[in-house]
């Protein structure tokens, strides 16, 4: 299981970073991708990240504003989130898989796949 946090709520223009952790493994052995779901709206992918962490993909929604980064020695994958907008408002969840493929054709495909690990989810509120 993941686990998610550093949601909140933020004033439109502001920023926040999420984290995604586990002590279940190690998530270096694994892609992460970031995902959210607004209500009444299907889950959309948001962002990705691949092992190495070389290798990173934005919804283009996001992109610009958005940015992934791991550190594996502290197992934690971050999406710092700029310039936030109203529509941004959604619960946010990561997901990892072994196969980068996967979770980059879940973020940029449109369709999100059947990953291998989800977390439950942080709640992100843009409002003032």
């Amino acid at each position: 299981q993941l686990v998610e946090s550093g949601g909140g709520l933020v004033q439109p223009g502001g920023a926040l970073t999420l984290s995604c952790t586990t002590s279940e493994f190690s998530l270096e052995y694994y892609a992460i991708g970031w995902f959210r779901q607004a209500p009444g709206k299907e889950r959309e992918g948001v962002s990705c990240v691949s092992r190495s962490g070389v290798i990173k993909n934005y919804a283009d929604s996001v992109q610009g504003r958005f940015a992934i980064s791991r550190d594996n020695a502290n197992n934690t994958v971050y999406l710092q989130m700029n310039n936030l907008k109203p529509e941004d408002t959604a619960v946010y969840y990561c997901a990892a898989d072994i196969i980068f493929q996967r979770i980059r054709s879940s973020v940029v495909g449109g369709q999100v796949g059947a990953l291998e690990v989800w977390g439950r989810g942080t709640l992100v509120t843009v409002s003032s």
